[in-house]
Parts: C-alpha cells; sequence; structure tokens
C-alpha cells in the first residue's frame, strides 16, 4: 500500500512518479524497497491519467460495507440472549447430576 502511496505523493506535489522518485519516497518514510515492486508500480501507471483514476475512485460509496455489517451484529445479539435463556434450576440440575 505504501508503494501506491508514495506514487499518489510524488503526483500531488507534481513530481514524476518514475523509480528513483518512488525509492526516495519510501526510504525516507523508512520502508524498506522492493526493486521489483517499485518497478512493477511505476510500469503500471505509464499512460495512466491519476487524477481521473482519483476521482472515478472517489465515487465509490464508501458506506455500503458498514451497512452490510449491521445484520451480523443482530444475529450474534439473538445467539446471545437464547443462551442466557437457561434457568438457574436447570442448571443446578446439571450440577446436581455430577454428584449422583
Amino acid at each position: 500500500m505504501e508503494y501506491v502511496y508514495s506514487a499518489m505523493l510524488l503526483h500531488s506535489a507534481g513530481q514524476p512518479v518514475t523509480e528513483e522518485n518512488v525509492k526516495k519516497v519510501l526510504t525516507a518514510a523508512g520502508v524498506k524497497t522492493d526493486a521489483a515492486r517499485v518497478k512493477a508500480l511505476v510500469a503500471s501507471l505509464e499512460g495512466v491519467n491519476i487524477d481521473e483514476a482519483i476521482k472515478s475512485a472517489t465515487a465509490i460509496p464508501v458506506a455500503a460495507p458498514a451497512a452490510a455489517a449491521a445484520p451480523a451484529e443482530k444475529k450474534e445479539k439473538k445467539k446471545e440472549e437464547k443462551k442466557e435463556e437457561v434457568s438457574q434450576d436447570e442448571a443446578a440440575a446439571g450440577l446436581s447430576a455430577l454428584f449422583d
């Protein structure tokens, strides 16, 4: 992820996204660079309009995953409620069976 961030930082600073510049940014951030990953990043960004890519990426709704997580929480609460329905008499009866 830090490789992509370095390219975005270079782009927003008006600097060319080159292997050398990406390595400099990553080194300055304390990241151990992998030459193959740097080369692959720079090659994949050739001919890409980064501004357009950013605009299209921000058009994706961010709230959708949070909405999907809500039903799962409700199911967990129902399971917890069912577990608590065991009465104290039933629990005591179960324990007394151990000592018979």
